[in-house]
């Protein structure tokens, strides 16, 4: 048995103080702001791991030309307050590595924006930059702004329907939460879904008449990127990994790693974890061969979001490597006119 199982009555002080908190906005006394432009949600009931970021980017690559489009997060892990907007000069302890890695991937093309307060982020966002479309980062539960398209994310691994409040569980709020969902998306998906197990996610889920349900996998780019260079896919079976990760959820990456490379030695933190100096050196030493020296066959590999971070470390980034990911749906047309419809219509 799960030992946090026997934390379930502290859930139960949990589902109290959430259902009613989501009771108040309900019935208007917290009142939810509207805006008169798209805004889309992109969030979870659980915490964190669901793949949130590589799913707001998918929709930044879909929308980038359309409009001029923002992501508004509270910018966690971030040494600054206030609103903030991502520019060549930011770091990223000002806005976060989540902010930091979508200004990495798209620069110039649309504004990466960070606010606690995120209906003050939004104001900012339309009347001082003209933002046009504002694409939400984890504010599911965050509901001091009405989004027009509220997307619900669940891991294929990890179904929320299978899981528990807080602290018997990961969810946030209760199961309930889905209803709020236009969209649902089951990430994180094998290459292919046993009929039994799509009937039983279907069936469980139990969809209303307004709303989707979509199933995503996650994508692997065919090449590692550092600061100096970038290493082919042909040439990952004669290197030897360092692999770091600080992220929620790291099996998937893990599993793709140890197939595709020659041996692999995991080092794993904390979500959004902060390295500090006897960290970073601990890394480096597992990197070295036994005489200190750097070896040609071996690098140390992250995901893109602790790149972000790790990065900042002068001498760490000349031998980093992250793998870029993407993101795949069962059905991608329809995910895409649902997504552009939207956006036009508003």
């Amino acid at each position: 048995m799960n030992w946090r199982r026997l934390l379930l009555p502290f859930s139960g002080l949990y589902w109290i103080g959430t259902s009613v908190r989501n009771m108040l906005f309900n019935i208007g006394i917290n009142r939810s702001v509207k805006f008169d432009i798209p805004i889309i949600n992109v969030g979870n009931l659980s915490v964190g791991g669901t793949g949130k970021s590589p799913h707001i980017m998918y929709l930044i690559d879909l929308l980038k030309d359309q409009k001029l489009v923002s992501t508004l997060s509270r910018g966690y892990g971030r040494k600054t307050k206030g609103f903030l907007i991502a520019n060549y000069s930011t770091k990223v302890f000002d806005i976060g590595d989540e902010p930091m890695q979508f200004f990495q991937r798209f620069k110039n093309k649309i504004l990466i924006a960070v606010c606690e307060d995120r209906v003050f982020g939004a104001q900012k966002l339309i009347k001082h930059y003209n933002a046009e479309t504002i694409l939400l980062d984890d504010a599911y539960q965050h509901r001091s702004i009405k989004p027009g398209l509220n997307i619900m994310l669940t891991d294929y691994n990890n179904l929320y329907y299978k899981d528990f409040l807080l602290p018997a569980g990961n969810l946030r709020e209760s199961r309930s939460g889905v209803n709020r969902a236009d969209i649902v998306i089951v990430t994180k998906c094998p290459d292919s879904i046993p009929a039994e197990k799509y009937n039983e996610i279907n069936k469980k889920i139990k969809l209303k008449s307004h709303q989707q349900l979509f199933f995503s996998k996650v994508i692997y780019d065919n090449k590692l990127i550092g600061k100096l260079d970038q290493i082919e896919k042909s040439s990952w079976r004669n290197l030897n990994i360092v692999l770091v990760t600080g992220i929620a959820n790291s099996s998937n990456l893990v599993d793709f790693v140890k197939e595709n490379f020659a041996n692999v030695l995991h080092l794993e933190y904390s979500d959004h974890h902060n390295f500090d100096q006897s960290e970073i050196e601990y890394i480096y030493k597992r990197y070295e061969d036994t005489e200190g020296r750097k070896l040609f066959d071996k690098i140390i590999l992250t995901t893109e979001k602790d790149f972000m971070r790790l990065n900042e470390e002068s001498f760490l980034k000349d031998d980093l490597y992250y793998i870029p990911i993407s993101i795949e749906f069962n059905d991608k047309d329809k995910f895409n006119q649902t997504i552009l419809e939207y956006v036009g219509q508003n």
